[in-house]
C-alpha cells in the first residue's frame, strides 16, 4: 500500500481521477482541512469533474477561452508598423528644436553629447516600452496592471499625459494647415507688408534683399539705415503670425482670450475629420497612412536640401552648423540638452510605443526594429538640421544679420523665420507649399501616435469600446475639437504656450522614471530580458542591464532635477515687446503637471489598502506581476486538489 502511495503522489500529471467519489462532502472530511476557503476552493474545482475526460475537456475549454481573448488586431504589413513608429519619432521636433540646440551648444560638437545620449537613454527606453507592449500585448493602463500592480498608476498617467499633449498638439499641426491655404495666394500674404494687419513698424526681407543688392528697392538707404538702428521694426512673417493667423492685443492673456477665430477653428476640425478617417478602423486603416505621411517629409526634405545647395550663403549656413566648439562640452547643461532632446524626440512615456508594438506578433524582432527607428531618428534630426541653417545662412546674407540673430527656437523658427526666408525665392508658392506638407505630415504622424495610445490603452481597459471603436474615436475627437476651441481665439497663443511648457515636460520624465524602476527594480531585469528571449530569441547582454538599472534612471533624475531647478516663469518674446505670464497661471501649470503625477501614489494607495494580509505581504503581492499572482494561486489550488484526491485514493486502497 504504501508503494501504491507514493506511485499516485509521483504521478504529477497523468495521474487516473476515476475513483473520485461522488461525495465531495467524504472527500473533504477524510483529509485534515479546517480552513474553510479551501474546503470551497476543493468543492468548486471538484464538482462536476468526476471523471478525467471530463476535467480534460473543461481545461481545454478555458485555454481556448483565453486563446479567444488574447485575439488582437494586427498590423497587415511589417513595415505598417515600422512606419508608423518612426512617423511618430521623427515629429515637428526633429525641425524646429533639434538645429537650434546645435547652433546653441556647439554646432557639430553637440552630436558627440547627442550621440551618447542616444544610446545610454534614448535606445534603453525606446527598446523597453516595444518589448513590453509587444510582450503583453496591451496598451499603458492594462499592461502596468499585469506587470506591476501597485505602480499600474503609470498607466493612467501617461494616458492623461497624452490627453493633455493633444490638446495642443492638433492646435500646431492647424497652424500648418493655415499657412498651407495661405501659400495658394497670388502673393505670400507674411512676405509684405501691404495687407490690413500690418503695422507701421512691418518690414518686408523682400526689400531688404533688393536694396543690398543694388537692385531698384522700395524703400530708400537712410530707411535702410533706420531699419538696422532700430530695435521696434517687426518683420511682415512675424505679424503674419501674431497679427493675421491671431490677434494680439495688449488686453488679451491668459484671463481674457478675446474671440474664436472661426479660421483657426475650421482649421482645427480639418485636421480632426483627417485623424477620425485615418484611425477610425483600427491600426490597419492608420498603418496605410502612414505610408505617405512618413515617407513625404523625407521627399520635401531632399527636394528642400537640392534648392538650399544654390542659394547665396547656405553654405556658410552649413559651415556654422557643423563646425564644433569642443570648449562647450565641459558645460553640464550641452549634456542636458543633449539628452533632453534624445528624451522628447524618441517619445517614450506617452504609451505610443507600447500601443503600436502590441499590434505586433508575438516573435516581431523588436530588437532590430528598435535599432533602425533609433537610427532614422537620428540622421532625419542631424539632416533637417542641415537643411533649417542653410536656409538661415541664405537669410543672414540676404537680411546683412549674424546668424546668432536669426536663428530662433521651437514654432518661431518654423512659423515666422522659415516662411520668411520662402518669400524671397522664386516661386515662393511652391516652395511654400511643399515645406508646410511636410510640416502637416510631420505633425498628423506624432498625433496619431498620440490619439492611439489613448484608444488602445481605453480600450484594452473597457473592451466595449473597442466593438464600438468607430463611435469612440468620433467621440474622442469631437472631445479635443471642444477643448481646442480656446486655442483658436484672438489671444489662443497664450493657451497653447501654457499646455506646450506645463502639460508634459516634467510629468512625462517623472512618469518614465517610475517605468524604468519597477521594470529593473521590481518586475527584475532577468525577467524582463527572459521574456524578451522567448519573443525573438535573444537574450539582452548586460549594457542593456547596466542601463536599465543604473544609467538611464539616473539620466532621467538629473535631467529632472534640472529641469526644476532652472525653471523660470513662462515668459512670451516678441520682437518688441513681451507677455509675462501671472503668478496664478503659472502656480494653475504646475498643477496640470502634477495632476497626472499624483495618479502614481494614489493607485499605489488603493492597490495596498484593497489587498490583503499584513503591510508586508500587501506590499509583496502589489509588486509580483500579475502572472505570477495567478500562478501562484492556480498551484495553491492544483495542490489542494491533488491532497484530496490522493486522500481518496489511499481510502479506497484500505477498503480494498
Amino acid at each position: 500500500m504504501n508503494q501504491e502511495i507514493r506511485n499516485i503522489s509521483m504521478q504529477s500529471t497523468d495521474f487516473k481521477l476515476d475513483s473520485i467519489p461522488l461525495a465531495i462532502s467524504q472527500t473533504l472530511s477524510s483529509i485534515n482541512i479546517n480552513n474553510e476557503e479551501d474546503k470551497k476552493i476543493i468543492q468548486n474545482d471538484t464538482m462536476g469533474k468526476i471523471d478525467s475526460s471530463k476535467m480534460i475537456e473543461n481545461i481545454n475549454d478555458d485555454d481556448e477561452k483565453t486563446i479567444d481573448q488574447e485575439k488582437r488586431e494586427t498590423w497587415s504589413k511589417k513595415f505598417d508598423f515600422l512606419m508608423s513608429v518612426i512617423g511618430f519619432s521623427v515629429d515637428l521636433a526633429s525641425i524646429w528644436r533639434f538645429p537650434y540646440l546645435c547652433f546653441k551648444n556647439g554646432g557639430g560638437a553637440f552630436l558627440i553629447p547627442y550621440t551618447i545620449m542616444l544610446f545610454l537613454l534614448g535606445l534603453p527606453l525606446f527598446f523597453m516600452e516595444l518589448a513590453l507592449g509587444q510582450y503583453y500585448k496591451r496598451g499603458a493602463i492594462t499592461c502596468w496592471k499585469k506587470v506591476c500592480p501597485l505602480l499600474s498608476g503609470v498607466g493612467y498617467a501617461v494616458v492623461l499625459i497624452a490627453f493633455y499633449t493633444d490638446f495642443f498638439y492638433n492646435v500646431v499641426i492647424s497652424w500648418g494647415l493655415y499657412y498651407l491655404f495661405g501659400s495658394f495666394s497670388s502673393r505670400l500674404p507674411w512676405g509684405n507688408c501691404e495687407n490690413s494687419w500690418n503695422s507701421e513698424n512691418c518690414y518686408e526681407i523682400s526689400s531688404i534683399l533688393k536694396h543690398n543688392i543694388n537692385m531698384t528697392s522700395s524703400i530708400s538707404s537712410n530707411q535702410s539705415v533706420n531699419f538696422k538702428n532700430s530695435s521696434s521694426m517687426i518683420s511682415s512673417s512675424e505679424e503674419y503670425f501674431f497679427n493675421r493667423m491671431y490677434r494680439f492685443a495688449e488686453n488679451l492673456g491668459m484671463d481674457n482670450f478675446g474671440n474664436i477665430l472661426w479660421e483657426n477653428a475650421g482649421c482645427l476640425l480639418l485636421i480632426y475629420v483627417i485623424c477620425y478617417f485615418s484611425m477610425w478602423k483600427g491600426v490597419q486603416t492608420s498603418g496605410k497612412v502612414v505610408w505617405f505621411t512618413a515617407l513625404a517629409p523625407y521627399v520635401v526634405l531632399i527636394i528642400l536640401a537640392i534648392r538650399a545647395l544654390f542659394l547665396t550663403g547656405s553654405r556658410e549656413g552649413l559651415k556654422y552648423y557643423l563646425t564644433p566648439d569642443m570648449a562647450l562640452l565641459k558645460d553640464p547643461l550641452v549634456w542636458m540638452d543633449a539628452a533632453s532632446q534624445v528624451f522628447f524626440s524618441l517619445g517614450p512615456g506617452f504609451g505610443v510605443l507600447l500601443a503600436f508594438s502590441s499590434y505586433n506578433p508575438f516573435n516581431n524582432n523588436i530588437y532590430k526594429d528598435a535599432i533602425i527607428t533609433v537610427i532614422i531618428n537620428y540622421l532625419s534630426s542631424f539632416v533637417s538640421g542641415a537643411v533649417i541653417f542653410m536656409y538661415l545662412g541664405y537669410m543672414s546674407q540676404v537680411s546683412n544679420k549674424s546668424i546668432q540673430e536669426v536663428a530662433k527656437e521651437g514654432s518661431s523658427l518654423v512659423f515666422i523665420v522659415y516662411p520668411e526666408a520662402i518669400s524671397i525665392l522664386p516661386v515662393p508658392q511652391f516652395w511654400s507649399v511643399i515645406f508646410f506638407l511636410m510640416l502637416i505630415t510631420l505633425g498628423l504622424d506624432s498625433s496619431f501616435g498620440g490619439s492611439e495610445a489613448i484608444i488602445t490603452a481605453l480600450s484594452d481597459e473597457y473592451p466595449i469600446l473597442r466593438k464600438r471603436r468607430e463611435i469612440f474615436v468620433g467621440f474622442l475627437f469631437g472631445f479635443y475639437m471642444i477643448i481646442g476651441l480656446p486655442s483658436c481665439t484672438e489671444g489662443g497663443y497664450f493657451l497653447v504656450e501654457f499646455l506646450n511648457n506645463y502639460s508634459a515636460v516634467y510629468s512625462i520624465m517623472f512618469a518614465v522614471l517610475i517605468e524604468n524602476i519597477a521594470i529593473a527594480w521590481l518586475y527584475g531585469t532577468d525577467r524582463f530580458c527572459n521574456d524578451i528571449k522567448e519573443m525573438i530569441n535573444i537574450y539582452p547582454g548586460k549594457f542593456w542591464c547596466y542601463c536599465w538599472k543604473y544609467i538611464t534612471p539616473s539620466c532621467i533624475a538629473l535631467i529632472l532635477a534640472t529641469g526644476i531647478y532652472g525653471y523660470r516663469p513662462l515668459e512670451i518674446m516678441r520682437t518688441n515687446s513681451s507677455y509675462l505670464y501671472p503668478e496664478w497661471s503659472n502656480f494653475t501649470g504646475w498643477l496640470v503637471a502634477a495632476s497626472s503625477c499624483i495618479l502614481i501614489p494614489l493607485v499605489a494607495i488603493y492597490r495596498l489598502c484593497t489587498a490583503k494580509g499584513s503591510f508586508k505581504e500587501r506590499l509583496i503581492f502589489t509588486i509580483t506581476p500579475e502572472r505570477d499572482q495567478k500562478a501562484k494561486k492556480q498551484s495553491k489550488e492544483d495542490q489542494l486538489l491533488s491532497n484530496a484526491i490522493i486522500s481518496e485514493q489511499v481510502k479506497d486502497s484500505n477498503i480494498c
